[in-house]
């Protein structure tokens, strides 16, 4: 504890990842308490003792959630999301939250409440989001493991930025009980993110699990262990922009022709593919969804004219879009999606893993709203630069964002390892194999340098 309250103290400051860091002395009161109970031969698991900051879209009992909002900068947390429950009873000491843009709305890890979280391999970039500050967090060595949460690439995104490892898990792999909505919104799930795969499977073992208290909750893989895949002749699609559908930066795709090399060095055999679908279709699907769904937290909020001048843009966007669906809108959109479905279950019958890159850009200015042009490419909303992270979210497929190394510029990028329905366990198992690959490979550049010397400003 000490040792991380040190770090903490010298790398924090200039790249505001932590937030609502509680007091020290309770910290280390809490540390000897933790101690004590280790010499009287009692330990609560594996995060026994072990500092962890909670992404600030998550509850803590006792500590701030703001979600990122003016609305609740001032609100106190009084009971345990169901994940952070179980984080807790792993034995784990809560220090304070990881910083989130309002609400988790965009990958770009800012609000008003506490200001932008720094990318960990240059101050002067976005560190992604919308966990933005538990990916720095895990980076600049503040945290052991680290959770997240991905609707819009929200977990996969900052992994990439920040050159970490991050897992979104099945949907209904780590229940959400008292959501607003626990039948129609099936589009965001919290999941883990560390420094190695060993950990952030430890990490996931914790969160996920069933609970009733959540309609759409799945059973856990009970096996402990990642076993190795190594000579396993794996089938891989790389799927790369979606036949020319996606704006992506000069360099993304190359970038992620490293992680490519390693899947290769493996013994997978890469095939680049373009799926027979309508890319424009599916985009209106998701944002009519995502619309839909955030509206159960925005609508409360939009009905109080003192509240709804605080929301950003962002909130506004999503509260505009849903202003304008119909009935007809929402079946079209599910329609769509029941045809994605269709259309991944025929791929995953030739191949066992799709790969695409985790973001269509390489981390962006930190004081930028978003992305603005691609490529040449307007982007019409505030999240159409990560239009790629949507063929996974909206079919609810497990993900593993591995780190694909650096661009010749030193930025860092990373790719999405898309398993079939259900198979998140196997899809950490070939994590795994990649990352054992990177380690052997020697190969310069495709796991990012982890920037632990002392930050510039």
């Amino acid at each position: 504890m000490e040792a991380a309250l040190d770090r903490i103290a010298a790398v924090n400051p200039v790249y505001n990842a932590i937030v609502s860091l509680q007091p020290a002395e309770d910290l280390m009161a809490a540390a000897k308490a933790a101690d004590e109970e280790l010499d009287a031969g009692r330990s609560r698991g594996w995060l026994h003792g072990m500092p962890f900051a909670v992404k600030d879209l998550s509850q803590v009992k006792g500590l701030p959630c703001t979600w990122g909002s003016l609305i609740y900068k001032d609100n106190i947390a009084s009971q345990d999301d169901l994940h952070v429950a179980r984080i807790r009873a792993a034995g784990a000491i809560f220090i304070g939250k990881t910083n989130t843009p309002e609400m988790g709305f965009g990958s770009h890890t800012t609000n008003r409440v506490f200001g932008p979280c720094r990318n960990a391999f240059d101050t002067s970039l976005s560190a992604g989001g919308s966990s933005g500050g538990a990916a720095v967090g895990l980076s600049l060595g503040l945290l052991p493991v680290a959770d997240g949460s991905d609707m819009m690439g929200s977990l996969r995104n900052p992994a990439a930025f920040n050159g970490v490892y991050g897992f979104r898990p099945s949907f209904g792999r780590v229940p959400n009980p008292g959501a607003k909505d626990l039948y129609f919104s099936q589009l965001a799930t919290s999941g883990p993110m560390g420094r190695t795969v060993g950990d952030m499977a430890a990490l996931y073992r914790t969160m996920a699990g069933y609970d009733k208290g959540d309609p759409l909750a799945l059973e856990t893989d009970d096996r402990p262990d990642l076993a190795s895949i190594d000579g396993r002749k794996l089938k891989v699609a790389w799927m790369a922009d979606l036949n020319g559908h996606l704006a992506t930066e000069q360099g993304v795709l190359e970038t992620c022709g490293n992680a490519l090399k390693v899947l290769e060095a493996m013994g997978a055999e890469v095939t680049e593919i373009a799926p027979d679908f309508d890319f424009d279709d599916l985009w209106f699907s998701w944002t009519t969804l995502r619309s839909f769904s955030a509206a159960f937290t925005l609508l409360p909020l939009d009905k109080d004219p003192d509240k709804r001048e605080l929301l950003g843009p962002q909130a506004h966007w999503e509260l505009e879009n849903r202003a304008r669906l119909t009935v007809d809108d929402l079946a079209r959109a599910t329609d769509i999606r029941s045809r994605w479905y269709q259309c991944l279950l025929g791929l995953f019958a030739r191949f066992d893993y799709l790969v695409l890159p985790s973001a269509q850009v390489f981390p962006f200015g930190v004081d930028e709203k978003w992305p603005q042009t691609i490529a040449g490419r307007s982007m019409d909303t505030y999240h159409r630069w990560m239009e790629v992270v949507i063929p996974a979210s909206i079919s609810g497929l497990p993900v593993a964002a591995l780190p694909a190394g650096l661009s010749e510029q030193g930025l860092p990028m990373g790719i999405q390892l898309i398993g079939a329905p259900r198979s998140d366990h196997a899809t950490l198992e070939a994590a795994a194999a990649y990352e054992a690959a990177v380690l052997r490979s020697g190969l310069a550049g495709v796991q990012g340098k982890v920037p632990l010397a002392a930050p510039h400003t």
